[in-house]
């Protein structure tokens, strides 16, 4: 997803016949006096990569400071460390802070003092050679459609800009500069649940204990899953991937949407076996849902994104003057608004969007079942779990 940020506010264009104004607003980078330096806040859309890109060279440029601090934490197991663990000062740690701060407020998360940065080493072959003296380079994601890329850019200690080739891996030590992409999902899922669960969108836990405890539960097991491999740049993190899952409440004629976590799903080109519960089947009518498989992406705002699937889902049911005319044919309504409201370049890459299961049914196994989209395939298995 490449959302645009303007100076005070973070919008979502909206396509189709539904149009949503933004809810989550950002402080003015005047609040900020260590990203002025920042020429893209003179003028919209500011991204999160035009932060990366100041906090990369800052680093670069206090490399003298902090080299010997990050070579000894990282290793062939440790990869990545973050930013509020380096020991800078002045300006430098002032940067830090507040371009967590103020991507805090673009992304809709709670106020909290931990640094949603972190630097993660390209390849833990460079070891070698950075623990033999070569001084490494620090780099960030560049922005829009990753087969679009050409280079990296990337600074020196001296503050010199170096492109990088984006599809072959370095042989000088690089350093990443990133978001800790499961920190924030994380976070952000925890947002979206909040929204959802205030709305009455997803059965809280309180209700889920409430019921018949002697009835046995139906559910629906991830047992596999595999994204397609799409041979990703090199300075590409890991994928942070979570599933909406959509229907209609079972007593009454209401949207249902969960939110689904799968924090172990960080790679493409492999098969993952996480015996997971997706769907709990007493929160669906007719027995049916649809899967929505989303990435995290840095310009996410969950404040804004579970706002809007709100609104959205809510008014495509209100238009629908008796749901059980139409059965559960209606639940893929719901899921192709949600995808229509997304705005088109969030296709051109396999952020955000990933790929969207229609009309799962209860009781059923789907054994190595495509996506629409041809980008992920499952297997799912009905389990029944028998109380005591």
């Amino acid at each position: 997803m490449k959302q645009h940020v303007t100076l005070s506010t973070l919008t979502l264009a909206m396509l189709g016949s539904v149009t949503f104004s933004s809810v989550a607003t950002a402080q003015t980078p005047n609040a900020y006096s260590s990203l002025q330096g920042l020429d893209v806040f003179n003028a919209a859309p500011v991204q999160v990569a035009d932060i990366k890109k100041q906090i990369a060279k800052n680093l670069a440029l206090s490399l003298h400071q902090i080299n010997t601090q990050v070579q000894t934490q990282l290793s062939e197991y440790q990869d990545t460390i973050s930013l509020e663990q380096l020991q800078v000062g002045g300006a430098a740690a002032k940067l830090m802070t507040e371009a967590s701060q103020y991507t805090r407020a673009l992304k809709g998360l709670t106020d909290n003092t931990s640094n949603l940065y972190q630097l993660r080493i390209a390849s833990s072959q460079m070891l070698t050679k950075w623990q033999q003296g070569e001084v490494p380079l620090i780099a960030f994601a560049p922005k829009g459609d990753d087969k679009s890329w050409q280079y990296v850019e990337a600074f020196d200690q001296h503050g010199q800009l170096h492109l990088l080739d984006a599809h072959k891996m370095p042989e000088r030590p690089v350093l990443i500069v990133e978001l800790d992409a499961k920190k924030t999902k994380a976070e952000g899922l925890e947002v979206m649940k909040r929204v959802f669960a205030k709305q009455g969108m997803m059965m809280p836990s309180a209700e889920m204990q409430a019921n018949d405890e002697a009835a046995p539960i139906s559910t629906s097991v991830l047992k596999k899953i595999r994204l397609n491999n799409d041979q990703e740049p090199w300075v590409s993190g890991a994928a942070e991937v979570y599933g909406i899952v959509t229907g209609v409440n079972p007593s009454r004629d209401e949207p249902v949407l969960d939110i689904v976590d799968m924090p172990y799903l960080d790679h493409d080109g492999r098969d993952y076996t996480p015996n997971q519960i997706i769907i709990h089947w007493e929160r669906y009518r007719w027995q049916a849902a649809d899967l929505l498989l989303m990435e995290q992406d840095d310009n996410t705002n969950y404040q804004e994104l579970a706002t809007t699937f709100l609104d959205i889902v809510t008014q495509v049911m209100r238009a629908i003057p008796d749901p059980n005319v139409q059965g559960y044919a209606l639940i893929p309504q719901l899921t192709n608004q949600l995808i229509k409201a997304m705005p088109s370049h969030w296709f051109t890459n396999d952020d955000d969007y990933v790929d969207v299961y229609y009309t799962l049914f209860e009781g059923q196994r789907y054994s190595n079942h495509m996506g629409a989209s041809g980008n992920a395939k499952i297997t799912l298995e009905p389990l029944t779990i028998n109380p005591r």
